[in-house]
This record gives C-alpha cells, structure tokens and sequence, in this order.
C-alpha cells in the first residue's frame, strides 16, 4: 500500500558529505513522523533523526552538527544531508515513516520501512 524508496548511499572518504533521500508513495493519507535508522555490522538498528509533520527535529548525539535532516511534505520525500562523515557512520541506512492510509473501511495507522541503503565511509 505505501512504499519507501531510499537513494543517494556509496562510498564516500571520511570527512566526505552525502545526502540520501526517501519517497514515499501509494494510498497515503498523511504522514506524521518521517526518520532515518542506521545499522552498522554487529550492532542495533539505531536512530539517525526524525523529523515530525511539523517540523520538529530530533538527532542522535552522534550526529548533532553533522547531520541534518529536513522534508518535502508535497513530495512526501525526507532527506538526510551528512556532513563531515566519519568511518563510524558506516551502515545501511533505513527510511521510516509513519503513515495514515486511506481504506475503504476508513483511515489506518502504519509504520513502514524502506529497504535500506549502504553508506561506507572509508579511505
């Protein structure tokens, strides 16, 4: 019923910037909540940031100052700008969202998530 797609992963040196964006697509109502998780080898899917349909922003302390994170709500696109990258910030990384869809029995919450896309910082 909704879809995530994720772009903008790949190779980047530390220090190196990237941005990824997430479109969401299908029956959607509203979006409320829309976030980037994060899981590197070995470890907990983490959060990133999120961004609320108001414009509300939260990071993780990891990447306050680095990373921002902003949305097109006509598009229905979030996207995360990463900005002096570190190796540590290698993972894939997953759109979230949080989505009212339209039913014919009426309107549904959903938690949905994209398929993920790798960031590898490296020299």
């Amino acid at each position: 019923q909704v879809q995530l797609v994720e772009s903008g992963g790949g190779l980047v040196q530390p220090g190196g910037s990237l941005r990824l964006s997430c479109a969401a697509s299908g029956s959607i109502f509203s979006i409320n909540a829309m976030g980037w998780y994060r899981q590197a080898p070995g470890k907990q899917r983490e959060l990133v940031a999120n961004i609320i349909s108001g414009g509300n922003t939260n990071y993780a302390d990891s990447v306050k100052g680095r990373f921002t994170i902003s949305r097109d709500n006509a598009k229905n696109t979030v996207y995360l700008q990463m900005n002096s990258l570190k190796p540590e910030d290698t993972a894939v990384y997953y759109c979230n969202a949080g989505v009212l869809v339209a039913q014919t029995s009426g309107l549904r919450y959903l938690e949905v998530w994209g398929q993920g896309t790798l960031v590898t910082v490296s020299l």
